[in-house]
């Protein structure tokens, strides 16, 4: 095959022509883009709302058993719940190598057939985890009262729903609309009324109701009855009873009807303006891009249009930085493979650098073909792959070229060196480019937050070096076979002289450098294996002893801004919304703070939410919001970080008293907390005085702050008891608490549709008879007999508390203690040590109460076991793929003895950018095992060549070898390593949680050069002398 591209140009321009269309059209017509790829994770929903509830009474009733009815579904790894006022949820992780689907299936079945859920519980929601694809937002702001701005955002929402290709909006930051109907209890004694006998009325007086038909000769005719009510002038008009004078009760004379939103505050601001913000996703394979600039430009078209004091902003593009990171990614990539061409003109004849640079968009055009069908879109973590198999590409394109090149030197004529020359190194080029690929294997299968991100990498990577291989034995051999042979009469041209004196000067540096020390190595090898093995024993202890610090996942500075306000429960919401101003005014400061001559602020907008949590979370008065985006990094000053601008922010806060937490984030990538301390048992009580211990311990490490835990005291509780009087009226505890519940949560009377908008019709009492403890007392109880008696005379009320939330995992009541960590500063790791000690002996006091370490810990922990698999199967693949081509047992060891030096390499390319290790720097030393052994098997290979072939003795075969391989070596290290080095040095915010990986295999192969070319010929070197000492003693 290699002989007849060789000889067939036409076959193979047609070959390299068809790669380059079918990845350009699969590029621009097939792949989407967006900033990070969309995922579905391995969760199942379980959601119940249960208006009007206490957390408790939801764990009972709700959660509890729906975690009874599917704990025992196979595929389960994880069970967890939280309870909380209003609503259960029940969150179920599904074991690896389970299908989602199915379980999903199994999780319906069970409970839908459960028969014990409250009759007040709404229906389960069930579904999958999906990751939404954010595009952008727009949020209308202005000083209007709430309905009507809600109106303006709905027409907008309606307006942007019809551009074509958006179809996904959704509002944030309102309250649902509600109409209610709230009654004066001597109102309803006047006419001998119930609550109940209202909602009938109610209920049977308006509704739309099918009749069935009319069979006429000209055709069938549906009958349909028209009544239901939508508006409160319709409702206002209802007829509740006809008096004896004949004259109709109207629902409005009976009641006060408002239509508006439901009770719960929410207050949404905008750079401190009332604000309501849509949120647009993009759906199916639509570009972030593509759809960011059709709703800007409609913000552009209907700014215009507004009234005064309505505004229209874009808020939180994601195409902005989406195109930031292409820009960045995109400009390596450039910049990277414009080095390699320049190195590979240096040390190749020019016309053989070019025909080798263009392995490059070949193989990547070969990638791109596939992307559509592996599901890979353009986003961060794909362009980054890319640039990551930039150097890597053209291995096996620089080993093959540089071996035709030496054919062309020895006056081979080029059609005969291209096809000697490929064929020479085909195998272990073959075999090199297989180990690389199997290195690059395992992030696919990779676990943890991240890891399913970086899961990309190898999509891209391993169809890309397949390409290559393609190129350098088919497409290469029949460029460089069908290149002119170069003059010898004719003066070459000033850069092909300079390019000559260089590759001359080059060699002779060999001879005169290399081959001496080689020699020396060989003949004083004892101390050669002892500076060696010192310089990974050293580079280990400074891991082992944290001197080389470890980060997981570093802090990567956002662009937003978060401060997240809770307050204790029950809080009434003007304080919430007071302390949301006050943090809010404080964000504002720092915007003119850092405004300049031209108008520009640093801090560009700011939005805040009180009562309200974002992403569609359900309204509650002791919750609040606030964040910034901020400039670019790239286009502010480089003094001014989103971290000094945070500190900044807190120091203008100050104290606020009565804060239950308060905690401000500014990084992005983060999966977990630091610091995640899990309690698990049964009794409440003895896990919140176990967390206590916990955070009081936590206060003095040094380097942690923001503690927290998630177990609130909650509000306040009034509960029921029957007195003996009741049961003789006839009045059970369930005709008590459905009476109570009634009154002051309301009865859904109707749920009706009234344009896009769900609204509830709720019935209760007047909120002035619902505000104090002796309306509650005085509250009229009906009995069977049709009396009417005070809630005092029939039940005993005691005080107490409810928690805010209740969490269970694997049906055991969990509390977590979170703090935060100087990343920067602090030892993680002894960090973690003295808290598990710590916790040991404090869980120990409390029997039944266990403890585990969470969040980022919980992941490092999986990621660790995972790496340790994958490096397993990559080592025992490396060697299989080493000992067929060699053909023997004991060379793979030879060359896989550079794979340690590799990773220590790495670490001291991390010393000279220093940055810590981080879990990325990790999985790019799994990938640099399948990197750093292609120049050691080329070296070996070439090695057992000169002894087969031609007979040299082993110190000869192993100066000739190392001589002859230097040059391939040092261009396939210095390309890999000009590839990433753009990327490398990238200060943008968007590279910033690529690097480590980077550094790591960059650095790795680069520094391992001197390895490769001086210990893998001792190895070879002393590895032959030990087999040799084994026959020969085995002989005797």
């Amino acid at each position: 095959m290699i002989s007849w591209f060789a000889k067939n140009s036409v076959a193979a321009n047609l070959l390299m022509f068809v790669i380059l269309i079918a990845g350009s059209y699969t590029m621009w017509q097939r792949v989407t883009v967006e900033t990070f790829p969309s995922i579905e994770f391995d969760y199942i929903n379980v959601s119940v709302p249960f208006r009007g509830s206490t957390p408790e009474e939801v764990e009972q009733t709700v959660s509890t058993r729906i975690e009874e009815a599917v704990y025992d579904l196979e595929g389960i790894k994880e069970l967890s719940s939280s309870s909380s006022e209003g609503v259960g949820r029940v969150t179920i992780e599904v074991e690896e190598g389970y299908d989602v689907k199915d379980l999903l299936d199994q999780v319906k079945s069970r409970v839908d057939a459960l028969n014990t859920l409250p009759i007040e519980a709404e229906k389960p929601i069930i579904s999958q985890s999906i990751r939404r694809r954010e595009a952008i937002s727009v949020v209308v702001s202005g000083d209007l009262p709430e309905k009507e701005l809600r109106r303006y955002a709905e027409i907008i929402q309606q307006e942007i729903a019809s551009l074509p290709g958006l179809s996904q909006i959704e509002t944030s930051g309102v309250r649902s609309y509600e109409i209610a109907i709230e009654f004066n209890q001597a109102r309803l004694n006047e006419f001998n009324l119930t609550l109940q006998d209202v909602a009938s009325a109610v209920n049977q007086r308006s509704l739309d109701l099918s009749a069935g038909q009319v069979r006429s000769e000209r055709g069938d005719i549906l009958l349909r009855l028209k009544g239901q009510s939508y508006t409160r002038e319709e409702f206002t008009q209802i007829p509740i009873l006809t008096r004896p004078d004949g004259t109709i009760l109207e629902l409005g004379d009976l009641a006060t009807i408002r239509d508006g939103f439901e009770e719960e505050s929410v207050n949404t601001r905008f750079d401190g303006k009332p604000s309501i913000e849509l949120e647009i996703y993009r759906t199916g394979t639509q570009s972030t891009i593509e759809v960011s600039e059709r709703v800007i430009n409609y913000v552009k078209t209907k700014k215009s249009e507004l009234p005064a004091g309505v505004s229209l902003s874009v808020w939180r593009d994601r195409s902005e930085p989406l195109e930031a990171r292409l820009s960045t990614l995109i400009s390596s990539a450039v910049q990277g493979g414009l080095l390699v061409i320049l190195l590979l003109a240096l040390f190749l004849r020019p016309s053989i650098a070019l025909w080798v640079s263009l392995g490059i968009p070949i193989a990547f055009a070969g990638g791109m073909i596939f992307m559509p069908e592996l599901g890979i879109s353009v986003n961060l973590i794909s362009l980054f792959a890319f640039i990551l198999v930039l150097g890597i590409v053209v291995d096996d394109a620089i080993v093959t070229g540089e071996n035709i090149y030496n054919h062309l030197n020895k006056g081979d004529k080029p059609l005969d060196a291209a096809i000697n020359g490929t064929k020479e190194v085909a195998v272990p080029v073959t075999f090199g480019v297989i180990t690389t690929m199997v290195a690059f294997l395992p992030l696919a299968f990779m676990g943890g937050g991240w890891g399913v991100f970086y899961s990309q990498i190898p999509y891209i990577v391993i169809p890309v070096l397949i390409f290559s291989l393609v190129e350098s034995k088919f497409i290469l051999p029949a460029h460089i076979g069908h290149m002119k042979a170069a003059s010898k009469e004719k003066e070459p041209n000033k850069l092909i002289q300079y390019q000559q004196k260089f590759a001359k000067g080059f060699e002779k540096a060999i001879l005169k450098f290399y081959k001496p020390l080689l020699a020396f190595v060989l003949h004083h090898w004892f101390l050669s294996l002892v500076i060696f093995v010192s310089i990974l024993l050293i580079v280990w202890a400074t891991i082992s002893s944290g001197i080389t610090r470890f980060v997981y996942f570093p802090r990567i500075q956002s662009e937003i801004a978060r401060v997240s306000l809770q307050m204790p429960e029950g809080t009434p919401f003007e304080v919430t919304d007071s302390y949301v101003e006050k943090i809010t005014n404080a964000a504002l400061k720092l915007q003119e703070k850092y405004r300049d001559d031209d108008g520009n602020s640093v801090v560009e907008h700011i939005f805040s939410s009180s009562g309200s949590t974002w992403g569609g979370g359900s309204a509650s008065s002791n919750i609040g919001r606030v964040m910034i985006e901020m400039m670019p990094p790239e286009k502010r000053d480089e003094s001014i970080t989103s971290t000094k601008l945070v500190s900044e922010w807190r120091q203008l806060i100050g104290p606020l008293p009565g804060v239950e937490t308060l905690t401000f984030r500014a990084e992005i990538g983060r999966s977990g907390d630091p610091i995640d301390v899990q309690l698990r048992g049964s009794d409440i009580t003895r896990l919140n005085a176990a967390a206590k211990e916990v955070k009081q311990t936590l206060s003095t490490v040094s380097g942690v702050f923001d503690i927290t835990d998630s177990f609130s005291k909650g509000k306040q509780e009034i509960q029921f008891t029957l007195k003996p009087q009741a049961e003789t009226l006839g009045i059970s505890l369930s005709d008590l608490a459905r009476q109570v519940r009634n009154s002051y949560f309301g009865v859904e009377v109707q749920r009706i549709q009234r344009g896009r908008e769900d609204v509830r019709v709720m019935l209760r009492l007047a909120q002035e008879e619902r505000g104090s403890l002796e309306g509650l007392n005085s509250l009229l109880i009906n009995t069977p007999a049709g009396g009417k008696i005070p809630l005092s005379q029939l039940a005993e009320l005691s005080y107490g508390k409810s928690p805010a939330s209740i969490y269970r995992i694997n049906r055991q009541r969990t509390l977590n203690i979170t703090a935060d960590v100087d990343k920067e500063n602090a030892d993680i790791e002894a960090i973690k040590r003295r808290i598990i000690a710590d916790a040991t002996d404090i869980v120990s006091n409390y029997p039944g109460v266990s403890f585990s370490l969470e969040g980022e810990a919980r992941e490092q922990e999986e990621s660790n076991y995972n790496l340790l698999i994958s490096l397993g199967f990559v080592l025992f693949a490396i060697y299989i793929l080493l000992a067929i081509p060699f053909k023997s047992y004991v060379q793979p060891f030879v060359v896989m003895g550079v794979i340690p030096f590799g990773a220590a390499m790495a670490t001291i390319g991390h010393w000279i950018m220093g940055m810590p290790l981080s879990i990325m720097s990790m999985m790019g030393m799994l990938a640099l095992t399948g990197v750093v052994v292609n120049d050691s098997l080329v070296l070996v290979d070439y090695i057992n060549q000169q002894r087969r072939k031609y007979g040299e003795s082993l110190t000869d075969a192993v100066l000739h070898a190392g001589v002859r391989r230097l040059r391939p070596v040092m261009l396939t290290s210095l390309t890999t390593f000009a590839g990433l080095m753009p990327l490398i040095f990238e200060k943008s915010t968007q590279a910033q949680f690529l690097i480590p990986m980077a550094v790591s295999l960059g650095f790795g192969i680069l520094l391992s050069t001197l390895v490769t070319l001086v210990l893998v010929p001792l190895l070879y070197y002393k590895a032959t002398h030990v087999k040799h000492w084994v026959k020969r003693t085995v002989a005797k």
